[in-house]
């Protein structure tokens, strides 16, 4: 194997993340914001050309800052915590980590997966890994 092969081969293996959630661990791209079940979906589900319409996005981005905002309002959200999930969502809301939602209409009908995916990159884009300056509730 030549040089350059070999560096290649380094560079895959270390811009990988392993995840973890029910099913076990799950390799996932370190520059993607999602998580487990957002790669179990789309190794398992990637059926079809069309992906979740943005305006999907959108509309989830609005109803997890709506939740977000309820519930510090009842006092079941820390400021913090209300803090950085809003900030995510307006980040979403202003076009921002679109490119990390990939998932395909085409799933198993529910919802769930693509519920999960918008849960995954918030939660991700507040992660110290991608946010070192970001205080983690």
């Amino acid at each position: 194997m030549t040089e350059s092969k070999q560096k290649t081969s380094r560079d895959l293996i270390s811009n990988i993340r392993k995840e973890m959630d029910s099913l076990g661990e799950v390799d996932v791209a370190a520059d993607m914001l999602w998580g487990a079940q957002t790669q179990r979906s789309l190794e398992h589900f990637s059926i079809g050309k069309d992906l979740m319409p943005r305006e999907m996005i959108t509309a989830y981005a609005i109803l997890k800052k709506a939740a977000a905002n309820a519930n510090h309002a009842g006092k079941r959200l820390g400021d913090q915590a209300h803090k950085l999930i809003v900030q995510v969502c307006n980040e979403i809301l202003a076009g921002q980590h679109h490119d990390m939602f990939p998932l395909h209409v085409w799933m198993t009908g529910s919802g769930t997966q693509f519920n999960m995916n918008v849960n995954e990159v918030i939660s991700k884009s507040l992660s110290e890994d991608f946010r070192p300056d970001c205080i983690v509730f």
